[in-house]
């Protein structure tokens, strides 16, 4: 998936929440590198990790950045943050499966009541545009992350039920494992492979897998032609574990660990109860809210086509799958010293 195009967001003022992650600095230089006009505002709690994302800039592009300090529970920052601001990417949010287990309170605070923040946030600012990230976590939630985040996607498809007369409009952008990103199981990998050994939960399982380019697109693409309570899905290749470790290390012993709490064996991103509302698009899917005020089918006319009845999207029934080749591509294209190391052993480049 490729951003078509950006010209929407000429002279608009953009915040990214969480905007100091790898997805918000990559949205951040995206939007500066595509456009001349527009304003990004950068919503973080961490100020050295704003230092570090400030530094990365020329000082012309600082010209066009915004840095607040601020927490998604603070509802009263975010509105004064969102004085004037066009359009709002949500991607802040606590995300690690097992500290939610042990600290669920913490994660219903920022992914949930975070939500509806932002939400009565950019209704009272009257903002034009608001893209939530989700997770495949948030389909079919064993685990407490991915039901907090269920319930963030149902706060932001309902909020367009409280718009009014306002311009506020609110969509969901769901996908599933960031190649490389933090916590990702290949940097896991890259270093395990000194070690001789590599540990694989169930030599069945399968993944979802997606650029930080990929994912980005999807984003500013929904951001451009959301009408409001849509969920977009990209449609992206599967990858088995098994076959990622032994493309990282062939000359590895796998050991099978079990399936950790909280864990599933295959991802899904449409589950079966969705599949009825949902839309085919050759680069993606939208899954469309039950709600009368969704009127007609706006993206039916986009070139959407109804999906077959029984229609779900898992990492194990999906038609598209990794193979050795491109993993590798996206292995040695990350900005990692495991990662460099690894595409010059293996002459990939």
């Amino acid at each position: 998936m490729k951003t078509e195009s950006i010209e929407h967001l000429e002279g608009q003022r953009v915040l990214i929440t969480g905007g100091t992650g790898s997805l918000g600095r990559k949205l951040t230089r995206l939007i500066l590198d595509g456009t001349t006009t527009a304003i990004v505002a950068i919503y973080s709690r961490d100020e050295f990790k704003q230092f570090i994302a400030r530094n990365e800039y020329a000082e012309e592009e600082r010209q066009r950045l915004r840095f607040f300090i601020g927490d998604v529970r603070d509802e009263s920052r975010l509105r004064r943050a969102m004085e004037n601001v066009d359009c709002v990417i949500h991607t802040a949010a606590l995300k690690q499966v097992p500290a939610a287990e042990y600290n669920p309170f913490e994660f219903v605070k920022t992914n949930v009541v975070g939500a509806e923040n932002v939400i009565n946030a950019a209704l009272e600012c009257n903002v034009g545009h608001v893209v939530a990230l989700s997770t495949d976590k948030a389909a079919n939630p064993i685990n407490l992350y991915g039901a907090t985040k269920l319930c963030s996607d149902k706060l932001f498809v309902a909020g367009n039920s409280y718009v009014g007369s306002r311009r506020t409009r609110f969509s969901v952008v769901r996908y599933g494992n960031v190649v490389g990103s933090r916590g990702s199981v290949i940097p896991f990998f890259l270093a395990k492979r000194k070690v001789g050994v590599l540990p694989i939960t169930d030599e069945r399982m399968t993944r979802f897998w997606i650029t930080l380019d990929q994912g980005a697109a999807l984003v500013l693409n929904a951001l451009r032609d959301m009408k409001g309570g849509e969920i977009w899905v990209p449609r992206i290749p599967s990858m088995r574990m098994v076959d990622l470790a032994r493309v990282i290390a062939p000359e590895c012993r796998i050991e099978v660990i079990g399936v950790r709490p909280g864990e599933k064996l295959h991802e899904v991103m449409i589950p079966l109860d969705d599949g009825r509302m949902t839309l085919e698009f050759q680069s993606h899917y939208i899954i469309k809210p039950a709600f009368p005020w969704w009127g007609d089918d706006w993206h039916a006319e986009k070139g959407g086509r109804p999906c077959p009845d029984g229609f779900y999207y898992g990492s194990d029934n999906n038609t598209e799958w990794v193979t050795d080749e491109q993993l590798g591509k996206m292995i040695a294209a990350l900005d990692l010293p495991e990662a460099r190391e690894w595409a010059r052993e293996r002459g990939v480049g």
